[in-house]
């Protein structure tokens, strides 16, 4: 796991590699904070998690935070802090994943074929209410 920040410390991203080494246990990437949680599990054959399902629980939601899971290809990826400044630009190979949490972020489709899940919350309510591009 890599961390991705602006030079004032907010954490803007965080990349996850497909070959990044995992722990034993559970795994929580993002703080109980932001709007968008993320964890990763291993745990030897037979770990139970018991079944249960999840209350209504009111939230109030001001940003939109995704994650993007390259499944084939890859994604140049370009991150921002919130004065549009690029703070760094790299690769998003098969299997990589990366949670973007602040600031500006735009990707480029590197290969042939590239497909990639994205997860953000909701309710997505436009485009003009959700967004704005860095750069006209």
């Amino acid at each position: 796991m890599r961390e991705i920040k602006s030079e004032n410390g907010d954490l803007l991203a965080i990349h996850i590699a497909a070959n990044a080494p995992a722990k034993d246990g559970s795994e929580f990437y993002c703080k109980d904070d932001d709007f968008i949680q993320l964890a990763s599990h291993q745990y030897p054959p037979g770990k139970i998690f018991a079944a249960h399902q999840h209350k209504e629980v009111d939230r109030k939601v001001t940003l939109t935070q995704e994650v993007l899971f390259v499944q084939k290809g890859a994604l140049l990826a370009a991150i921002f802090d919130l004065e549009k400044k690029m703070i760094e630009s790299f690769t998003l190979h098969q299997g990589d994943l990366i949670v973007l949490l602040k600031g500006g972020h735009g990707f480029t489709v590197l290969s042939e074929e590239t497909r990639f899940l994205e997860v953000k919350n909701g309710p997505y309510l436009g485009a003009e209410a959700d967004r704005f591009r860095l750069f006209q």
